[in-house]
């Protein structure tokens, strides 16, 4: 298991990953353009700080509507907004209401992201802080397309590792 980075005390900025053995990538990876690949993860960290302070409008507007899901905590592919409303209206919004643990802080990292024309493949790993329970550990894998000169998600694999 990955060693748990510390929660930063700045924006999230790109970082170049390194494989689990500590040598780099491949210089064969596609890779991408330095701006698709900054607009991507400051897309996905502001994704996750729209998480926190539960403002979905946010969220959505890097969704493709039609995007398919593999959310962690439902076992079913979800297809499309109207699956992902229906997975939001179970989750806990406060301490203690009995749907499970609230999140006190997320901190996305490792990312490899890839980009090929008007596709592109983003891999990283999240770290979920709770404020009553150990942190957990995700792999997230996100297929995203190029639309009117910004990208969208259209499709997400989120899995969990365990505790952090």
């Amino acid at each position: 298991m990955p060693s748990v980075p510390p929660t930063p005390t700045s924006p999230i900025t790109p970082t170049t990953p390194t494989s689990p053995a500590g040598e780099g990538h491949s210089a064969a990876r596609p890779g991408g353009a330095a701006a698709d690949l900054a607009a991507m993860w400051a897309m996905f960290t502001d994704m996750y700080e729209a998480y926190l302070s539960g403002d979905r409008a946010r969220i959505d507007a890097h969704l493709d509507p039609e995007a398919t899901i593999w959310d962690s905590a439902a076992p079913q592919l979800l297809l499309g907004k109207p699956d992902l409303d229906c997975i939001r209206a179970r989750r806990p919004t406060t301490e203690g209401d009995g749907g499970g643990p609230v999140e006190a802080g997320l901190t996305a990292y490792d990312q490899v992201i890839d980009v090929f024309g008007e596709l592109a493949v983003c891999r990283h790993r999240v770290r979920v802080d709770y404020h009553d329970r150990p942190s957990a550990l995700l792999r997230n894998t996100a297929v995203l397309r190029r639309a009117d000169g910004r990208w969208l998600i259209t499709h997400l694999r989120e899995d969990q590792q365990g505790a952090g």
